[in-house]
């Protein structure tokens, strides 16, 4: 499955950089793209002329191991990758309510439409930091912005850091190619229960799998 969606990404990179010179990738953290990233990392590409952002981000310093931007750092822009232009989300704002403005400003400088968005998927059928039940995800989910504070429900899925900054979908559906990347019995189960629902407030994925402005192709491996 890596392999395959190794060469997805590297081929998609390679046709945004011969038509318009410049590409956006943007990735999520988490354990199960570690070892893509590690392999994207030393690909034969004009890193120089890729931007790297973050789907979503703990509300914590970059040097947290709770850091989607370390798990990047230390996995991606590593090796010929370290000369891709990264875009994190924390900023010096107390709250990821208050920093949301300056990060959508990022954002909006990024090059697009993105070549490529990577999702993941959460056992709650969170996306991004879309999450059930969360303070702002009604205002995310209708935001016409790149990113937007979220304060989620504590749980064993959020652990301690339920501050987050997400991507919104307005934003994520800015992508030419949309990937979902899960893994497991239970992430399948999820997906296809997200299949059968539009309720997008409680299973956030369902919005994506639903919508019709990006194809979301799914990768999945037991």
């Amino acid at each position: 499955m890596l392999e395959t969606l190794y060469q997805v990404v590297v081929d998609d990179l390679e046709l945004a950089l011969e038509q318009n010179s410049q590409a956006t990738l943007l990735l999520s953290g988490g354990s199960t793209p570690a070892p893509l990233y590690q392999r994207l990392s030393s690909a034969n590409l004009d890193w120089g002329k890729v931007s790297i952002a973050l789907v979503d981000e703990r509300w914590v310093d970059q040097d947290s191991s709770a850091s989607n931007e370390r798990l990047l750092r230390e996995n991606m822009l590593v090796n010929q990758a370290a000369e891709a232009t990264f875009k994190g989300m924390k900023n010096d704002h107390p709250t990821p309510f208050d920093g949301a403005a300056e990060c959508s400003a990022d954002y909006a400088r990024l090059p697009s439409p993105f070549a490529i968005c990577l999702l993941g998927m959460g056992p709650d059928g969170h996306t991004a930091s879309l999450f059930p039940g969360a303070e702002g995800l009604r205002a995310a989910l209708d935001s016409k912005h790149h990113c937007a504070g979220i304060r989620a429900v504590k749980s064993d899925v959020t652990g301690d850091n339920v501050e987050r900054m997400t991507m919104t979908p307005w934003s994520i559906l800015q992508s030419r190619r949309l990937i979902l990347l899960i893994t497991g019995d239970d992430k399948w189960g999820i997906y296809c229960k997200a299949r059968q629902s539009q309720t997008s407030a409680k299973l956030p994925i369902s919005l994506f799998i639903h919508q019709d402005s990006v194809l979301l192709e799914v990768y999945w491996a037991p």
